[in-house]
């Protein structure tokens, strides 16, 4: 896994997911989503309750310590690593705008 930081950054990430809304998506286990955005909160076609703009740059901040803090680098596999509220969602999207880069993750476009 590598990041991609150079383009998005803590303060430019809720503007890129804002830009990706209505895009479908693949969790890690294949199973395709979309998205809406509503003021500070990411709603899934999949889920009932929201993630939170917070809880995306929560992920952000642990993937950069992950890889550039103390003790670093640490082996980041996938979603549960992450440790937040609806991480398989977090992770598919930070895949999904580019920000994970995933090898063997394949980003399926796919008709609405």
């Amino acid at each position: 896994m590598k990041l991609n930081t150079s383009k998005i950054t803590i303060s430019n990430l809720w503007d890129v997911i804002q830009e990706h809304e209505g895009k479908s998506f693949l969790t890690k286990k294949g199973l395709p989503f979309t998205y809406v955005i509503k003021g500070g909160e990411l709603f899934t076609d999949r889920r009932e309750r929201s993630i939170t703009r917070s809880t995306f740059e929560k992920a952000y901040a642990k993937l950069i310590k992950d890889q550039e803090g103390e003790n670093a680098p640490r082996v980041i596999i996938g979603p549960k690593t992450l440790n937040v509220y609806g991480a398989p969602y977090v992770w598919a999207v930070f895949t999904g705008i580019g920000l994970i880069d995933e090898p063997q993750y394949i980003q399926q476009e796919m008709e609405l």
